[in-house]
């Protein structure tokens, strides 16, 4: 079956509209989804110095950003409210992602943060929201956030990271095919799934 690798970063804004919309995309093209929790942060710093989101960096875009979500989502149904407090670290969501090796977790719990991040705007960084979260998909929290602190999962999200440096990504949502194929962005998710589905019928 073909696949398509889906990178993404909690503090992200169009990662949140991705994140919703690849399964059906991709699932209508015979592909599967590969979800990937990376940070993003140390990657801005060590290519470009960054240590803030870069619509912060350039208020000008962040401007625009903010607008463009509201078209994006509008067009999509998915509620917006730009977090009072941007970025929020992802840092132990993204763990929890990796803990659960459940088929589904991945994707269930990704848009659940992605959710309460940008429409919610509730701290995803705090150990009370995760919790709930957690609870509220059916899981047990003490299990899952075990898990999540592992020396395991700490290590699986660092590999996350160097591997998503090698590759040349340099923001979320990021996708790329088993050919090592690179895109870049929310706008392009149906070409990448396009692009996965013909490589594997090559």
């Amino acid at each position: 079956m073909a696949s398509l690798t889906f990178w993404f970063e909690f503090a992200s804004t169009y990662s949140y509209p991705a994140a919703h919309r690849i399964e059906a995309l991709a699932a209508a093209a015979g592909v599967e989804v590969i979800w990937r929790p990376f940070q993003l942060g140390p990657l801005l710093h060590a290519q470009q110095g960054m240590t803030d989101s870069p619509f912060n960096v350039v208020p000008v875009k962040g401007t625009y950003m903010w607008r463009d979500m509201h078209r994006v989502c509008g067009e999509l149904g998915l509620p917006l409210q730009a977090p009072s407090r941007f970025p929020r670290n992802g840092f132990h969501a993204a763990r929890i992602v990796l803990a659960d090796k459940t088929p589904g977790w991945a994707a269930t719990f990704t848009k659940a943060v992605y959710a309460a991040n940008f429409a919610g705007d509730l701290e995803i960084s705090e150990p009370e929201v995760l919790h709930g979260l957690i609870s509220a998909l059916g899981a047990d929290p003490d299990t899952v956030l075990a898990l999540a602190n592992s020396d395991t999962t700490k290590a699986e999200l660092k590999a996350n990271t160097a591997e998503a440096a090698e590759r040349g990504l340099f923001g979320s949502p990021s996708f790329t095919t088993p050919d090592g194929e690179l895109f870049w962005g929310n706008d392009r998710l149906e070409q990448a799934i396009a692009w996965a589905a013909q490589t594997q019928s090559r």
